[in-house]
Order: structure tokens, then C-alpha cells, then sequence
């Protein structure tokens, strides 16, 4: 590793203190999955580590006003186990579940699956379609609140400047009763592979009447991409399995699949994700419904 320093601030504040310090020369790290693979191929180079895994306020994961409130520094294994995740925002538990192997799930930060700027994140995309929102803070004293949509500045670029800003939380509305959410991962193998194709959603039921829904599918694009002409569509229309394909059908029409050797080509990814979004809004249906 190409870093000189490696320091560990106990509070949010002296985190954001070192990095007005160094300006610029410091990153923030918290699992370092990703960071230090990228200064290990020297894509990322910085003076000092402030590594924010020792700060109490951004562990843990608990319900406030109607949020789901997840610090920095959760892990995708606790989201993955979390009860209250798995009961009110399923669609992140089991996307957390799917990245990497066990031990990198122990290790990386659901934030850090969102800052590192991947465009199939799976609890990036999970994330999308939940409708979660992440708390940004600066030095300065500025606090800001982005959707996931906006977290992605370019592919593989965040929103988020580590060397100057701080993702503290990731706020998701918390489900109710008639809500259920679903994410669908297609890959080449269970473990340590990248999706080839994944769909978030999340709907929200009055009786059989589908009162609103969120899909989100990936890799489209530099971000999960939000399916917004099904989205329109579903609502208010009763669940039927004619339905989901109109919708499904909608989501694929605005999909920008490119070929690529590791994800497979764009017209096999064009005929399978209707199946994708069928299955995930079939599932969250059937979950809002309490099945």
C-alpha cells in the first residue's frame, strides 16, 4: 500500500477534521475492499488513511421516524442478518447476501458499495429501488442528502469526494404493511462473480391493487437505472401475471445493454430481463401480500 499514515478517529468530527488538514491527501476507509485494491494498482494514491471503523456513531442499524438508518460502517453480513432489514427492507438483505465471498461480506460496508461507484452494486441497486437516501458531511459543516440515482457522478465515480466529504448514514423508508420489495441476481456462478444482470423492486399493495412501485435494474449504465415508464404503468393496476409483463416489457425497452465478455451479450440480456423483473415484482407482490 502506497499510503504513509493509517490514523483512526473516535468522533465524525475528527474525521472531517483530517481531511480539511491534509486537503485533499487523506481518504476516508472504512472495510477497504476496494480502496486498497486500487492503490495496490495504483489508481489511488493518498498521504493518509482515516479509517472511520472506530467511530460509535456510524455502527449499527436501528429504525428511527419511519427510516431504516444504516451507519457507514455496517457490514453487508449485518445487513444481510439484520432483523429488522430482513423485515422491513428485505430486498437489501438478501442483495448484501450475494456480495463476494463470506469474508468480504464480514469486512466491506454497504457504503462503500455505493461510494466505490460500481454500476451493479448489488446493494446499490437493492438500495435504488427501496428508495433509500444517504447523509453526506463536509468539513465545512454542510450536510447534504442525495437518492441513489444522484450517489453517481460517472461510471465508477461517486458523488461522494472521499478525500474531502464523508458518507455518514443511508436512510431507507421503512416497509409497512402492504409493502414488499425483491432482488434478483442473475450471475455465471453463486460466489465472487460479477452480475451479469440484477433487479431491485419494491411495491406497495391496496388489496390487489398495485398502489406504487420502484424497479431498478443493472448494469445499464454509470448507475442503477430506475424504471420509471413500468413504474408509471403499474400504478394502479391489479396484479395479474398480463401486467407484469407489460411492465417488464417497459423496463427492457429502456434498457442500454452493452456486449461484454464477463456479462454476456447485449440481445441474451435483452431476452432475459423481462423474466428478471417479472420474478421480482411477482415476489415483492407476494411478500406485501405476507406470503
Amino acid at each position: 500500500m502506497l499510503s504513509q499514515d493509517y490514523v483512526f478517529p473516535r468522533t465524525v468530527e475528527s474525521a472531517l477534521a483530517l481531511l480539511k488538514e491534509y486537503g485533499g491527501k487523506a481518504i476516508i476507509i472504512a472495510g477497504g475492499t476496494d480502496l486498497v485494491l486500487l492503490e495496490a494498482r495504483k489508481k489511488e494514491t493518498s498521504a493518509v488513511l482515516v479509517d472511520i471503523s472506530h467511530i460509535p456513531d456510524l455502527c449499527g442499524i436501528r429504525e428511527e421516524e419511519g427510516w431504516i438508518v444504516l451507519g457507514a460502517n455496517v457490514t453487508h453480513s449485518e445487513a444481510a442478518f439484520s432483523p429488522l432489514i430482513r423485515q422491513k427492507a428485505l430486498a437489501l438483505a438478501i442483495a448484501s447476501g450475494k456480495v463476494g465471498g463470506r469474508q468480504i461480506r464480514n469486512i466491506a460496508t454497504v457504503a462503500g458499495n455505493i461510494v466505490a461507484g460500481h454500476p451493479a452494486g448489488d446493494a446499490a441497486v437493492a438500495l435504488t429501488a427501496l428508495g433509500a437516501t444517504c447523509v453526506i458531511r463536509s468539513p465545512d459543516g454542510a450536510r447534504r442528502e442525495l437518492g441513489m440515482p444522484e450517489m453517481y457522478a460517472g461510471l465508477h465515480v461517486s458523488a461522494v469526494d472521499c478525500h474531502a466529504e464523508l458518507l455518514t448514514h443511508i436512510r431507507i423508508p421503512a416497509q409497512g404493511p402492504g409493502e414488499g420489495s425483491s432482488y434478483q441476481r442473475m450471475e455465471q456462478r453463486k460466489a465472487l462473480s460479477l452480475p451479469m444482470l440484477c433487479v431491485g423492486a419494491r411495491v406497495a399493495m391496496n388489496g390487489k391493487k398495485i398502489k406504487s412501485a420502484r424497479i431498478a435494474i443493472a448494469p445499464v449504465g454509470p448507475r442503477p437505472q430506475r424504471a420509471t415508464e413500468a413504474e408509471d404503468f403499474l400504478a394502479g393496476k391489479t396484479a395479474s401475471p398480463n401486467v407484469f409483463a407489460k411492465a417488464a416489457a417497459l423496463a427492457d425497452k429502456h434498457a442500454a445493454f452493452r456486449t461484454s465478455a464477463v456479462r454476456g451479450s447485449s440481445e441474451f440480456r435483452h431476452a432475459v430481463l423481462p423474466v428478471f423483473v417479472v420474478r421480482a415484482l411477482e415476489e415483492a407482490v407476494a411478500r406485501a401480500a405476507g406470503a
